[in-house]
């Protein structure tokens, strides 16, 4: 058996160590009961940078997330192709983190690739009203799927949401959302959720580089907007709302600002159109 020397081990896991330092830290908090989104509030999102020295990004970043996506900032390109996703059932786990509802998926349940890169899906949370606006319009709700991939890096596709028919995906989870209610920073195993039930509606997507709408605000991340705005009720909304337990009617971060960032619309050619 071949003995490696000393040296070497103790590098070797140094290294792996701070890999999983850099993947834990570019996620978002868990425990999101150090800031809130009272804007006048001592913990608000207009000094969620001064809490904690590794949140400064949220103060001082130049790419950070939510923006508006109007019609004169973006560009219209056919190269980017389509969402490669290649989704699976997996267990899963509906947590209240503080301020939004978490559906964490336990075991492996599929990824995305973007320009060749592979990022695993870890997690699904919904934000009310919507974060990013179209042409300065808010919406009533957005899903981010929070993926990563091998070396730490984010990637999040956000689907839009407006008062309407129900979200079938919602509408599967409401009875688990309804007995997590009750329980406040409370966890249930809700067994096997296929991610492949998201319905997207559209290939066309909005692409550009911003940041985790909540702390730590690491930045480059990978943003995917979906261009369909779907539909959701009024009482799926308000159901993720008061499962949640923040006294609050929103967890929406404010706009932030582009910094003459670059924003795409990938539109099929005609060939591909749906």
């Amino acid at each position: 058996m071949v003995k490696l020397p000393t040296q070497f081990l103790v590098c070797s896991f140094f290294i792996l160590l701070a890999l999983h330092s850099f993947s834990v830290r570019s996620q978002e908090v868990e425990d999101e009961s150090e800031f809130d989104y009272g804007a006048n509030s001592t913990k608000g999102p207009a000094r969620w940078g001064e809490i904690h020295a590794e949140w400064g990004a949220c103060s001082n970043g130049t790419m950070q997330s939510p923006i508006d996506m109007s019609n004169e900032r973006v560009n219209i390109v056919s190269h980017l192709g389509r969402l490669k996703k290649s989704y699976k059932p997996s267990n899963a786990t509906l947590r209240n983190r503080g301020h939004d509802m978490m559906l964490r998926w336990e075991d492996e349940a599929g990824a995305i690739e973007i320009n060749g890169t592979e990022y695993v899906l870890h997690q699904c949370h919904w934000h009310s009203p919507s974060e990013h606006t179209i042409n300065g319009r808010r919406y009533d709700l957005e899903l981010h799927m929070v993926h990563e991939s091998a070396d730490g890096k984010v990637a999040v596709i956000g689907i839009m949401y407006k008062i309407g028919r129900p979200d079938s995906f919602l509408s599967s989870l409401m009875d688990h959302l309804e007995a997590i209610t009750d329980i406040t920073d409370g966890e249930r195993a809700v067994g096997v959720i296929d991610p492949r039930h998201i319905k997207f509606g559209s290939r066309k997507y909005y692409r550009y580089i911003g940041s985790l709408t909540v702390p730590p605000c690491t930045e480059n991340v990978v943003w995917s907007i979906v261009r369909k705005v779907r539909t959701v009720t009024r009482e799926q909304v308000r159901i993720l709302r008061v499962a949640v337990h923040d006294d609050s009617d929103t967890n929406a971060r404010p706009l932030q600002s582009i910094n003459n960032r670059s924003i795409q619309l990938y539109r099929p050619d005609d060939k591909e159109e749906n």
